[in-house]
């Protein structure tokens, strides 16, 4: 089975890691929601405070498949300010395996150099961080080990990508049609 963890700091964007987290474990995805801030109560942007499954010093990133970073303000900041994140983050993309982050979160991959001559998207102003990346303006965008989204309004597609990814476009469309989602 697929193994994922969302990474959350205090002003996530809560949908962007709700929907998520919702969505891979309705697919049957393990997904585990991990905190850097040192405790498990994480408040998002929007004032909501959640309970994370663990801390990031709790996770073995050895076994894990999937980063996954959701986006909002300064939850994005504070992501990119950790570096026993950022150490993993690199080891992931040393190693080829999957980097996901929606919103501003993808500015983080950005900032750290590894989205050179990728496609990727983001946050409608946020482009300029997404350093040497092909950037797009799809809800959702792919390139080789990357999956990245532009925003609370892509939270579904962002999640169906990811369940597309471990279990096929079948699975995610029968996804996409037990939630009504459709364009």
């Amino acid at each position: 089975m697929a193994k994922t963890a969302i990474f959350l700091a205090d002003g996530f964007e809560e949908i962007e890691a709700l929907t998520v987290v919702d969505l891979l474990r309705r697919a049957g995805i393990d997904i585990t929601t991990a905190s850097i801030m040192g405790k498990k109560e994480v408040t998002g942007s929007h004032k909501i405070t959640v309970l994370a499954d663990a801390l990031i010093d709790d996770i073995d990133f050895d076994s894990l498949d999937m980063i996954i970073l959701p986006g909002g303000m300064p939850g994005t900041t504070n992501l990119g300010a950790c570096e026993p994140l950022k150490a993993q983050i690199k080891d992931f993309d040393s190693k080829g395996k999957m980097l996901c982050a929606i919103c501003a979160a993808p500015t983080v991959y950005g900032k750290m150099r590894i989205l050179n001559g990728k496609k990727a998207c983001c946050y409608p102003g946020c482009e300029v961080d997404l350093t040497g990346a092909d950037v797009q303006t799809s809800e959702v965008t792919k390139d080789g080990h990357f999956i990245t989204s532009r925003g609370m309004g892509t939270a579904i597609p962002f999640g169906l990508a990811i369940i597309e990814h471990f279990q096929g476009s079948t699975a995610s469309d029968e996804m996409a049609k037990k939630i009504v989602f459709s364009h």
